[in-house]
């Protein structure tokens, strides 16, 4: 099929499923004006894409779906974005998400949420967030692939419950230049497609050095990664015995042990671990991820860029609290809860503890892989693990009623959701949501250790 033809049908369809699944926060005006040429397997010439609201883009608004920056266009691509476009990709358009990606459902956004295309006859189901329109871009068959960022799970939760493939790569492999800050330790830009062939590329794509971004990798580690891998057959993996959750879907034992049975059958080594640091991982990731978000949000005062109320007369001096007053519920609560964690006291009782328990949570991660972490200096253990396999979410998608109505009664409820996906993050390792079953939303993690993306994608192409 020409790629115009693609694009055009395309076009047609999400004009009807942007109005049913509210997917996009905007969309290209012109995505077929271009030269109509056969893909390459160098390149990925045409391809289509999605790109989150929160990495910017000079052609298209870049909102992070919040009323601060409404309308907001940046003057520069992304670097992301710019190496896609070098290689031939067309962009679709700008997926919604929770606002400045802070949320598990994809319910926290000024254009509302983003529904579940898995349920189109039942009640409207939750994305998963904060990259929902992201995977439901992919579950639409929209794009051939969508980019989205993970801080805590936020690719890999909403690619279960889409039914894709997403993947969360090792912390500083791709290019943070361009993207939104967040929780600048721990974000890092995902992919998500329903083929892990074009997955693979995509981060081929993007997997370079960039001195824009001062936590890219360097070109010296990304030299010693390569020189630290060697070919492993049959693979050692783990299963994390702290990861045995009694409340998972019904449907997940049966799909879990069956995979297990051929990864033995395939001549693979299956052995339990224990890695106790991951019980800390939440109150970790709460106390660190809220305080680097309250820093970075603080840039948005009505001065310089963003929302502005034009009634407003700055010689008042009442500018910035009604600026900040157009934050979302949620993003407002994290901003709250970050700025205490960064008070004097609480600094040394919380976050300060927080960054330690996190070194001994990669210090435990470090002791189980065979692969070394060139970031700490770990040698490996030569009898170590190669990959663990660990469930993606503890529970099918809710109810955007019921999500919403457990969110009201604590926010704490929503942040359960993240309780498989944070201590990954936090280790800043590369870890693969690989759906168990076609249109089901139930998958599994693919973890690796740090800078061994390689082995994540050769297991997970190898079994798909």
């Amino acid at each position: 099929m020409s790629l115009k033809r693609s694009l055009k049908e395309s076009i047609e369809r999400l004009t009807s499923l942007q109005s049913k699944y509210n997917i996009f926060t905007s969309i290209n005006p012109s995505p077929y004006l271009i030269t109509n040429k056969e893909g390459t397997k160098e390149t990925l010439t045409n391809y289509v894409a999605s790109i989150k609201d929160n990495i910017v883009t000079k052609d298209l608004p870049t909102t992070c779906a919040s009323h601060i920056l409404e309308n907001f266009k940046s003057p520069f691509d992304a670097t992301v974005v710019k190496l896609l476009i070098q290689a031939g990709v067309h962009i679709l358009g700008k997926t919604n998400l929770d606002e400045f990606g802070m949320g598990s459902g994809g319910i926290h956004s000024i254009i509302g949420p983003v529904i579940n295309p898995l349920y189109p006859h039942e009640d409207k189901k939750i994305m998963g967030g904060s990259s929902s329109g992201a995977a439901a871009s992919v579950a639409c068959d929209l794009v051939d692939f969508a980019l989205g960022t993970d801080t805590g799970g936020s690719v890999r939760l909403p690619a279960c419950y889409g039914s894709v493939f997403g993947f969360k790569p090792s912390y500083g492999r791709l290019s943070r230049f361009g993207v939104i800050a967040y929780s600048q330790s721990l974000d890092t830009v995902g992919i998500l497609s329903k083929k892990i062939n074009v997955l693979r590329k995509v981060f081929h794509t993007l997997d370079k050095y960039d001195k824009k971004d001062p936590t890219s990798l360097s070109v010296e580690l990304r030299e010693l990664i390569e020189k630290n891998k060697k070919a492993k057959s049959p693979l050692k993996i783990g299963i994390v015995k702290e990861f045995n959750h009694e409340s998972m879907p019904s449907e997940f034992p049966k799909l879990y042990f069956s995979l297990l049975e051929k990864l033995v059958n395939l001549g693979h080594e299956i052995y339990p671990v224990s890695i106790p640091s991951v019980k800390n991982s939440l109150p970790i990731y709460y106390t660190l991820s809220p305080a680097e978000a309250a820093s970075n949000l603080s840039r948005y005062d009505g001065i310089r860029y963003g929302y502005r109320d034009s009634e407003l007369d700055i010689k008042d001096g009442i500018l910035f609290a009604p600026t900040r007053f157009k934050f979302g519920t949620e993003v407002k609560n994290r901003i709250i809860l970050g700025n205490y964690n960064l008070c004097s006291d609480a600094f040394k009782n919380n976050f300060i503890k927080a960054e330690k328990l996190r070194v001994n949570l990669i210090d435990e991660f470090d002791r189980i892989f065979r692969f070394p972490n060139v970031l700490t200096n770990s040698k490996g253990n030569p009898e170590g693990l190669d990959i663990l396999l660990v469930p993606t979410s503890s529970k099918l998608p809710e109810s955007i009623k019921e999500f919403e109505e457990e969110e009201t009664k604590s926010p704490a409820n929503s942040y359960i959701n993240d309780v498989f996906t944070v201590p990954m993050s936090l280790a800043g390792l590369p870890s693969l949501s690989m759906p168990l079953r076609e249109k089901t939303p139930i998958a599994l993690q693919i973890v690796g250790q740090y800078g061994d993306d390689s082995t994540v994608l050769d297991f997970v192409e190898s079994i798909s």
